[in-house]
């Protein structure tokens, strides 16, 4: 029947299914294959896409794999490397990007020279992954960002290196030192609008102001992301203020959480991106919700199918949702009971679209060896 239908309907059709059944026509017929395989198919069906998958880390560095909002039917993922040996080292979920997962077989923010970290480009769906992370729609190319900064205690001797892997080029190139440094050491950039972006500050200082710093794939440059007019613009600062300031992407856009210590913490997202004046004060969490003073950390993962709830992930332990309207907090339903622990075993979660992009990179060719310089008593803080 599906023969008989032009291939233009046919592809229309089949880019609205989920990842699962595609894989499954694909292995019916040669012209099903190659239409699903095909390129113009591919980006036809990512751009139609309305599934999405959640991605649980369990305490032990298991991945599982639930369809979201649901969050059921938790499927066991086998990494696309060995497990590091080294009980102290843990893996790392850097981000996600079009269906494609970037994760590192050991955890990157205190790194040294000697250990060998292994980043990965992953679709957890088709199950091809390659060895070298955002997008750049304008050379349609994956990059993958990496900055360090040189620590030489104890003099507090700060100096950048900044390096840049192009997917299409199999290659690193060197980009010029930045006026920055991590404010807080949150290792994992947040990509949104061909941008990923962290919180830093211009010294290595709590008392000055942070910022939301961005590194633009396409233009291949640092640029700052303006902040809401109520916060004051560059006067926020984790120290005077008593103000903290993180970063997530909640429903496409940029998202960031002002944690006002004990009081309260808002959420803003950004609606139209590069706009300060597009900024958002979407909810405000109060003692009501959460006692704060045992709160450390939170961030905003998606919004329910109808949109009226967000999941928040609490201190990397639990997931609940905050229901807009009511603002009222309930625990997540649903997640299996993962090894008898339950959702008490959570170690990091992130969301990702589901679809048939390749990280199609020729994967004979993908190992770049790098020289690393070794000195006594110094530290990388790779980003």
């Amino acid at each position: 029947m599906a023969a008989d239908l032009p291939p233009e309907i046919l592809s229309e059709i089949f880019s609205r299914l989920p990842v699962r059944s595609l894989l499954r026509f694909r292995s019916t017929s040669k012209s099903l294959k190659s239409l699903i395989d095909s390129h113009k198919f591919i980006n036809l069906h990512l751009k139609n896409s309305f599934n999405f998958n959640f991605i649980l880390r369990h305490k032990n560095n298991d991945l599982y794999q639930l369809h979201f909002p649901n969050l059921t039917d938790a499927v066991p993922l086998n990494l696309p490397f060995p497990r590091n040996i080294d009980p102290t080292s843990s893996m790392d979920l850097i981000g996600s990007c079009n269906g494609l997962l970037a994760i590192s077989n050991g955890q990157i923010a205190f790194t040294y020279p000697n250990h060998a970290t292994e980043i990965t480009i992953w679709n957890t769906n088709t199950r091809l992954c390659f060895h070298g992370f955002g997008f750049d729609p304008l050379t349609d190319d994956y990059k993958l960002l990496r900055i360090s900064w040189l620590c030489n205690p104890p003099n507090s001797f700060y100096d950048s290196q900044i390096r840049l892997f192009s997917l299409k080029t199999n290659s690193w190139k060197m980009i010029p030192v930045m006026p920055y440094v991590p404010h807080y050491f949150e290792t994992n950039g947040v990509f949104v609008f061909t941008s990923v972006h962290w919180i830093m500050s211009r010294k290595l200082d709590e008392s000055h102001p942070c910022l939301i710093v961005a590194f633009n794939l396409t233009l291949e440059r640092f640029i700052e992301v303006p902040l809401p007019d109520e916060l004051g613009g560059e006067k926020v600062n984790s120290d005077g203020n008593g103000i903290e300031l993180s970063i997530a992407v909640l429903g496409g856009c940029l998202c960031m959480i002002v944690n006002y210590r004990t009081t309260k913490t808002d959420v803003w997202v950004m609606k139209q991106y590069g706009s300060r004046d597009s900024w958002c004060k979407l909810f405000t969490l109060v003692n009501s919700c959460f006692d704060l003073s045992l709160i450390t950390w939170f961030r905003p993962l998606g919004y329910s199918s109808d949109g009226s709830k967000v999941l928040l992930e609490i201190d990397c332990r639990k997931l609940v949702w905050y229901d807009l309207k009511s603002e009222q907090v309930s625990c997540v339903e649903g997640i299996p009971n993962l090894n008898g622990d339950g959702i008490r075993n959570l170690n990091g979660a992130l969301i990702c679209f589901e679809s048939l992009v390749p990280p199609s990179f020729p994967v004979d060719n993908c190992r770049k060896k790098e020289n690393h310089t070794s000195k006594s008593k110094r530290r990388y803080f790779l980003y």
